[in-house]
């Protein structure tokens, strides 16, 4: 083992990326990116896996792999620092998959807690034949995208995979993989280590009107290419606590999404840059730390207007500069693509070393 460390991460092309995605895991791949402590980062735009439940539809997948390659630049992914790369461009990906197969079985996948929620949001049937939702059965490849994974983590013997904690068992399913096959064949591949997000509130950040996910199907998302308004908008129509119905009342802040929002993103410099937020004509406080906004919400007395201003303001301070960002790559969509193709080319190098070796462990190498 060469004892580098690796960092592998990466998103599915189904759409723009929203704040969930910037809080749960992209902002920590730029803070990696830029601490020195890693020898090489690749970030993986993962294209094969979203057509593995969206196969009837390519020209979404095709459509967002620029805008995920936006999202990321804009965000602060230099692609000096970090390989960024497309999934299905890199053909060892594929048949490392192919062979991994032969080492998990049916049973264990039907096991997997990720997949088996995935298929259920999805109205995937577990059934042959159509279920309620008249979708006909899973898709192979949707089934088997934990040994797809599995090979993505693998080919760049990646030590570290920053996920969100949902994302664990899958992480676990690799690690299960890599012990099959050194016991089996050699010693060759690296088992991952989980960077799971250092705030709690980030590690889920529920959507704009209180559901447990964000999630671009179910239009509760506040994207990082949102215009201000857009931004002010859904923070004005997000979900609070359906009890506070009067300023004077007493408020929850468990399971208030706004709270949520606020420990994900509030610093306490914002209570110095934004704290008049929270002065009125009838009332005004004097906030410092977040703490002391959850101590008087509770006893009531603070409105749910005030908290949504100040939570704009916040979330204003940090997509602004990304959206500004965003819009000047956008002008120039070709030199996007062209660092893709670059990263590519770099991504495959590296896998197909893995796969040589790979190889040679399962003495398939014929011809060498």
């Amino acid at each position: 083992m060469s004892g580098k460390k690796i960092i592998l991460t990466g998103d599915r092309p189904t759409g723009r990326l929203h704040i969930g995605h910037y809080v749960g895991s992209l902002r920590r791949r730029v803070e990696l990116q830029n601490s020195g402590e890693f020898d090489h980062i690749y970030v993986m735009i993962a294209d094969a896996q979203a057509l593995t439940d969206n196969a009837d539809n390519p020209d979404k997948v095709r459509q967002n792999i620029a805008e995920v390659a936006l999202d990321y630049l804009a965000a602060g992914l230099d692609p000096e620092k970090t390989t960024i790369f497309v999934q299905s461009h890199v053909k060892e990906l594929t048949e490392l998959t192919f062979y991994y197969m032969n080492l998990v079985t049916v049973q264990r996948l039907q096991r997997n807690p990720t997949v088996k929620a995935e298929m259920k949001m999805r109205g995937f049937s577990s059934e042959e034949g159509a279920d309620g939702n008249g979708k006909a059965g899973t898709p192979v490849g949707f089934f088997c995208y934990p040994i797809s994974q599995a090979a993505d983590i693998t080919a760049f013997k990646a030590t570290t995979v920053p996920v969100g904690e949902d994302q664990e068992p899958m992480i676990e399913q690799t690690r299960e993989i890599v012990r099959k096959f050194n016991s089996t064949y050699a010693p060759v591949l690296v088992e991952p280590e989980v960077l799971l997000p250092d705030n709690a509130a980030c590690m889920r950040l529920p959507g704009t009107d209180g559901k447990a996910k964000m999630s671009k199907s179910l239009g509760n998302c506040i994207y990082l290419s949102d215009s201000a308004e857009d931004l002010r908008e859904k923070v004005r129509g997000m979900y609070t606590d359906p009890t506070h119905l009067q300023v004077s009342d007493p408020g929850h802040v468990e399971g208030n999404t706004v709270f949520t929002y606020l420990d994900a993103f509030c610093r306490p410099e914002h209570f110095e840059r934004f704290g008049d937020c929270f002065k009125g004509k009838k009332v005004s406080f004097d906030f410092k730390t977040l703490d002391q906004v959850k101590e008087q919400y509770r006893k009531g007395g603070l409105g749910d207007v005030m908290l949504k201003n100040f939570l704009s303001a916040i979330l204003e301070d940090t997509i602004g500069p990304i959206r500004a960002k965003r819009e000047e790559l956008a002008k120039d969509i070709p030199a996007v693509m062209e660092i893709l193709r670059k990263g590519s080319e770099e991504a495959e190098k590296a896998a197909a070393r893995t796969l040589a070796e790979v190889k040679a462990a399962m003495k398939i190498n014929y011809f060498e």
